[in-house]
């Protein structure tokens, strides 16, 4: 399956590039909410579109992605730019999560629901994850991506259990996907301080 997922993503890059270099509207958003010069990990960047955006806010960003030509998007971006982005190629699946702690997780249209446990344990105390994904309303609108790789509605919530929620909304983005998107906290309990 892997395998399978790296070919396709590559395929992808070589053959289309970058779809897009501007950040995700729900990143330029909530931003403001990062510590100046955070470490932040943005899995499953691929080109590098988020993550450059970052950088050149002054923010140590770090993308971890299954796609080498992606990656090499990305670095080649992040150079015209005049800023640095470092680059992690793996697979969510298999490697191990790249060891944090974070200051900030990013995650933008990347679902692979076993990561939110690795996010809580690589997150710094009182860290923050950003979330956006498509839900299943999303297919009423766009063909994609299809319905193995959506948010069932409601679903997102669920997910973040654990995080204290800054933002947190479902419904049509001005990017025209129906999606979920958060800005959540990392909540630290009394037992996990002492």
């Amino acid at each position: 399956m892997a395998e399978n997922e790296r070919d396709h993503w590559n395929t992808r890059y070589v053959t289309e590039g970058a779809r897009s270099t501007d950040p995700a509207a729900f990143l330029v958003e909530v931003a403001a909410h990062f510590p100046a010069g955070s470490t932040i990990l943005d899995v499953g960047g691929g080109s590098g579109r988020n993550a450059i955006w970052l950088a050149q806010r002054g923010h140590s960003v770090t993308i971890a992605d299954i796609s080498a030509e992606g990656l090499k998007l990305a670095t080649a971006a992040a150079t015209e730019a005049g800023v640095h982005v470092a680059t992690v190629l793996m697979d969510f699946d298999t490697d191990p999560f790249p060891a944090g702690p974070w200051d900030v997780i990013v995650d933008f249209h990347f679902i692979k629901r076993h990561l939110f446990e690795s996010f809580r344990a690589e997150l710094r105390p009182d860290g923050l994850l950003v979330f956006c994904r498509a839900t299943v309303k999303n297919l009423e609108r766009n063909e994609r991506p299809p319905r193995p790789y959506l948010l069932q509605q409601g679903e997102g919530w669920d997910l973040l259990a654990g995080f204290e929620l800054i933002v947190a909304r479902e419904g049509w983005s001005v990017e025209g996907r129906h999606e979920f998107e958060a800005l959540a906290k990392l909540r630290v309990d009394a037992e996990q301080t002492s």
